[in-house]
C-alpha cells in the first residue's frame, strides 16, 4: 500500500478523440489551461502531448510544445511538467496484402529529432516508450521503439538531466528497462509507468497487473493507469499495489456513464478516491524531492 501518492494528469494525448468530446484540449492555450486546471484540482504532474490546432490530430511540432510549456511556467500554478517523447515512432503499414508502401500517416524519425522539444524546453520529466507493439485493433499501426533507438534516447535524456518516465505496456518492456539499468543509462530513482488495458499490451485484470508489479526493478517508483471505464478503478488499484496514479483525457473521456469529463473533473475524482482511502496526495514539491527532479525556468 502506498500511503502517499502523486497524481499525474495525461492532458490530451494524440489519439483521434477531439471529435468525441469538446472537453479535449486542442490548441496550445487550451492544453496549457487544462493542465493548470488539473494542477489546481490536485495533479502534481501534467503529461503533455500537443495537437495540430487546425486538424485536432497529434503533432510533434516543437513550437506548439514551447507555447504550452511557456504558458504553464508563466502561470502562478506550480506543477511538474512531463512531455511525451513517443511521437515520431508511428509505423503504419499499407494493409494485409499490400503491406508496402507505408501509409501516409507513417511518421518515423531518429532519436535526436524525437527529442527536439525535450532538448529545447528541458521539462522535468519526459516519457520513453519501452518497446514496439501493435497499437490498433482495427488497423495496421505499429508503435515502434527499437532497442537502438531507445538506448540513444536514454543517453540523450540522461545527459540533459531530464528524468525519463519509462512507459511499460507489457512484461517484455520490463526486460528493456532492466537492460537500460544494467547498461547505466538510467539514473536512480527509476520511474516507471505501467500502461494497462491497451489493445495487444497487458490487459488490466488484477492478476496481470500484479504480475507486472512483481517484475519491477528493485526500488523503482511506479505509477499505473488503465484506459476507458477502468481508469478510475485503477486509482485505487495502483495505490493498493504500492504505486502512484494517472488519470486524464488521454486515456478516458468520461466521469460517469454518459457524462463527459474535463481533466480537472478526473483529477478531482481521483483526489476523492485517495482521500477516502486515507492516502495523502503529494504536491509538486513532494514529487520533485521524491524523484530528484531538476526544475528549469
Amino acid at each position: 500500500m502506498n500511503w502517499g501518492s502523486f497524481i499525474t494528469c495525461a492532458v490530451t494525448g494524440s489519439g483521434e478523440t477531439a471529435h468525441k468530446s469538446d472537453k479535449v484540449p486542442v490548441t496550445p492555450e487550451q492544453i496549457a489551461n487544462s493542465a493548470i486546471d488539473a494542477a489546481k484540482a490536485g495533479a502534481a504532474v501534467v503529461h503533455i502531448h500537443v495537437r495540430n490546432p487546425q486538424t485536432g490530430l497529434g503533432s510533434r511540432d516543437t513550437e506548439l510544445y514551447a507555447e504550452v510549456v511557456d504558458r504553464i511556467r508563466s502561470s502562478d500554478t506550480d506543477v511538474v511538467i512531463n512531455l511525451t517523447a513517443g511521437m515520431g515512432g508511428d509505423l503504419v503499414l499499407g494493409g494485409d496484402e499490400d503491406v508496402l508502401p507505408l501509409a501516409p500517416s507513417t511518421d518515423m524519425v531518429g532519436s535526436t529529432e524525437r527529442l527536439d522539444h525535450v532538448t529545447r524546453l528541458l521539462p522535468e520529466i519526459c516519457t520513453l516508450d519501452c518497446g514496439t507493439m501493435n497499437f490498433s485493433s482495427g488497423g495496421d499501426y505499429i508503435m515502434t521503439n527499437t532497442p537502438s533507438v531507445l538506448r540513444k534516447m536514454a543517453k540523450i535524456v540522461q545527459k540533459l538531466g531530464v528524468r525519463p518516465e519509462l512507459e511499460v505496456f507489457d512484461t517484455g518492456h520490463l526486460v528493456m528497462v532492466k537492460d537500460l539499468i544494467a547498461e547505466g543509462l538510467l539514473d536512480d530513482p527509476v520511474m516507471i509507468q505501467l500502461c494497462m488495458g491497451i489493445a495487444y499490451g497487458a490487459p488490466d485484470d488484477p492478476n496481470t497487473f500484479m504480475a507486472m508489479v512483481n517484475q519491477l526493478p528493485p526500488n523503482a517508483v511506479f505509477s499505473a493507469f488503465s484506459i476507458g471505464r477502468m481508469q478510475l478503478p485503477f486509482v485505487a488499484q495502483a495505490v493498493l499495489a504500492g504505486g502512484n496514479v494517472r488519470v486524464g483525457l488521454e486515456d478516458n473521456l468520461y466521469l460517469d456513464k454518459g457524462v463527459l469529463a474535463s481533466n480537472a473533473d478526473l483529477v478531482d475524482r481521483a483526489v476523492k478516491i485517495l482521500d477516502n482511502m486515507n492516502v495523502s496526495v503529494m504536491s509538486p514539491a513532494d514529487v520533485r524531492k521524491k524523484l530528484q527532479l531538476t526544475k528549469h525556468a
